[in-house]
């Protein structure tokens, strides 16, 4: 039983993958927008070469726009494996060798792999284009980018249990842009706008992933200030949001059980 399930399991990765590789417009949404938003705002701006704690403007945002087409990615997917769970795919596969952990795997790799599809196009536009950091910056900040990721994977799985439709889920990737705009991660804030930045999903996310260039330095406007962020609030930040919407993902797998 072991060898015919592992063997399901790696055909029905490749077939997922195929799948979702050939959606051009939700990959344009996953890689190329953040890509041509780095461009824009990154490599092509006029501060660009501006010193950011160990890096620069460019690797600050970089990070970001990173970040920002990683989790449009695990969201994307981690809302489609609930509807598809809802819509009855799920009684389908339970005629197979497959069990719930190997469909859960099969999910978690796809949504990591095309996580890596931004990550990897980013990155390397900007080291073609001078952003700057010490190597450990990059490694470092790519993998709490792509680690980090898998938190808003629970965010679509929990939009995907909730309304059980393909549009609820389109629409929990494109909230992501709110998201990133409240969370300081397409322009820095200030003021009470950073007060309220720090409470909400993308802030602690983000931030950990710039922790290797900045140290928890905030950048304004105009440029690096004089106020720092310590390191356990981004990590409790993201900490209580992956709490928050894997519990609502299981409260809402416990209603729809109750409810067949």
């Amino acid at each position: 039983m072991n060898r015919p399930a592992a063997v399901l399991n790696t055909t029905y990765a490749a077939i997922e993958l195929r799948r979702v590789s050939r959606d051009l417009v939700s990959l344009f949404f996953i890689a190329g927008l953040p890509a041509v938003l780095y461009l824009i705002f990154g490599s092509s701006a006029e501060d660009s070469a501006v010193r950011v704690g160990d890096g620069n403007v460019a690797f600050y945002v970089m990070v970001s726009m990173a970040a920002y087409g990683a989790v449009t990615a695990t969201t994307g997917v981690g809302g489609m494996a609930a509807v598809e769970r809802m819509q009855g795919w799920g009684r389908q596969l339970g005629l197979t060798p497959m069990s719930d952990a190997g469909f859960v795997v099969v999910k978690t790799f796809v949504s990591f792999a095309i996580a890596v599809v931004p990550i990897a196009l980013i990155y390397l536009l900007g080291g073609l284009t001078g952003a700057e950091a010490d190597p450990s910056s990059w490694l470092i900040s790519g993998l709490v980018v792509l680690a980090g990721a898998a938190v808003f994977s629970l965010y679509g799985l929990a939009v995907g249990l909730m309304f059980r439709s393909e549009g609820a889920v389109s629409a929990a990737s494109g909230s992501l842009v709110i998201l990133a705009f409240l969370g300081n991660v397409f322009f820095p804030l200030s003021g009470l706008m950073l007060d309220i930045a720090r409470f909400t999903p993308l802030y602690g996310y983000v931030a950990l992933a710039r922790y290797p260039i900045t140290g928890g330095e905030l950048v304004s406007a105009t440029g690096p200030t004089s106020e720092t962020d310590p390191l356990w609030l981004p990590v409790l930040n993201l900490v209580v949001w992956a709490i928050i919407f894997a519990g609502l993902a299981v409260w809402l797998v416990r209603r729809g059980r109750g409810r067949q």
